[in-house]
């Protein structure tokens, strides 16, 4: 997959940019240290791709940018608001202005991919259903997907249309920031490849901010602007994509060679 060309002085953007702020970040579950010490800030117009091993705490982190999961310490600032501490439903304005791509699609088993596209506007907006069903067809058209697409259910669907879903459905809602988790686990090389050109292609202008979690450097190479490396809870790197890859840390080292990902 070739390197995507990236805009010069993208990491030097101002603090004024930023669009999520992460300070410090720690998370224990049943006295394990998920995250020990996280900071990043992911500003306007940039991909930022996280990469770790499994159980590397990548999708812990990117939860708690979406208000899925408070900290056990450190701060999060998402559009200019502290969130750690916000309630469900003060948290509700905050998330309506990011889309969540979770890792399997998280599509309703019950729902055909019409109703699935659909929710979030039936759930969240006051428009009539011509007007949906007009945005649905727009957006499912966006990911590569037609009209006949809409009456079928999740359990006919290859994996990459329903990661596509997925990613129609977060759209939907015409978000400022999109969060990846995981976008091309479990599918083959040519799905994945088709998922990274995707995300590529939103940031023509239909979302132009992504946060990805992936532990695929294919996609890394394809999507980043910047990449951050998370070993053993902590960024054992992060900054713009070539600098990382050139890293001399033997742990970076080892990661970007296979040899971490499992043990991370």
């Amino acid at each position: 997959m070739a390197t995507q060309a990236h805009a010069p002085g993208r990491e030097a953007a101002s603090a004024t940019d930023a669009v999520v702020e992460v300070r410090d970040l720690h998370k224990r579950f049943d006295g394990k240290e998920v995250l020990r010490g996280v900071s990043f800030d992911a500003v306007r117009g940039e991909t930022l791709v996280v990469m770790g091993g499994s159980g590397s705490g990548k999708t812990v982190m990117l939860r708690h940018v979406a208000g899925l999961i408070r900290p056990t310490s450190g701060t999060i600032k998402v559009f200019g608001q502290r969130i750690e501490s916000l309630s469900e439903e003060e948290l509700l304005p905050i998330r309506r202005r990011m889309g969540y791509v979770f890792q399997g699609a998280a599509l309703f088993d019950s729902l055909t991919v019409y109703e699935n596209v659909a929710y979030p506007l039936r759930e969240h907006s006051s428009l009539g259903e011509a007007e949906i069903h007009e945005r649905v067809v727009h957006f499912l058209s966006l990911v590569g997907l037609g009209p006949e697409t809409l009456d079928l259910l999740p359990s006919e669907l290859s994996g990459g249309m329903r990661k596509r879903v997925g990613i129609a459905r977060a759209l939907i809602g015409e978000p400022e920031m999109l969060l990846f988790d995981e976008p091309t686990a479990g599918l083959d090389p040519t799905n994945a490849k088709m998922v990274g050109e995707l995300i590529v292609k939103l940031r023509g202008g239909v979302c132009d901010t992504a946060i990805v979690v992936t532990h695929d450097l294919e996609l890394a190479k394809t999507v980043a602007d910047r990449v951050a490396i998370l070993i053993d809870g902590r960024f054992a790197a992060l900054g713009p994509l070539d600098a990382v890859l050139d890293s001399t840390d033997p742990a970076v080292q080892a990661f970007l060679a296979g040899d971490a990902r499992g043990t991370a």
